[in-house]
């Protein structure tokens, strides 16, 4: 699956993608870009697509999954627990489809503030 550059700010991811609806739906879209919103350790953006939640979508992630909540259209990582978490668990604000694996070290996500400019673009 091809692998993808999510710039926020100053910080920049790579990521591949899984082989899912939402990742094919997020390639279809690039690039496009957005704005960053923060809750807890978790930074999140909209993005211009829309899909159904897949089946195996969970609200609790593992640091690196890149996913995408349904009802709010946006793409969402979790790097540390976010206000809804259980002790230091990665719990979203619902059910996410995971589409991606980070391949950099998403720790520098604590350095993304609201509002940064976010660009979401094919790796290469």
């Amino acid at each position: 699956m091809p692998e993808i550059h999510i710039r926020i700010g100053e910080v920049k991811i790579l990521l591949e993608t899984l082989p899912t609806v939402t990742a094919e739906a997020v390639i279809q879209a690039l690039p496009f870009s957005s704005s960053a919103n923060t809750w807890g350790d978790e930074v999140y953006f909209t993005a211009p697509i829309s899909v159904p939640r897949e089946a195996g979508a969970r609200a609790v992630v593992e640091a690196g999954e890149i996913a995408f909540w349904v009802e709010g259209r946006c793409i969402a990582i979790g790097f540390g627990p976010t206000p809804v978490s259980i002790g230091n668990e990665i719990r979203l604000a619902a059910a996410t489809n995971i589409w991606g694996k980070a391949k950099s070290d998403i720790s520098c996500l604590g350095r993304v503030r609201d509002g940064d400019p976010v660009l979401v673009e094919a790796a290469g």
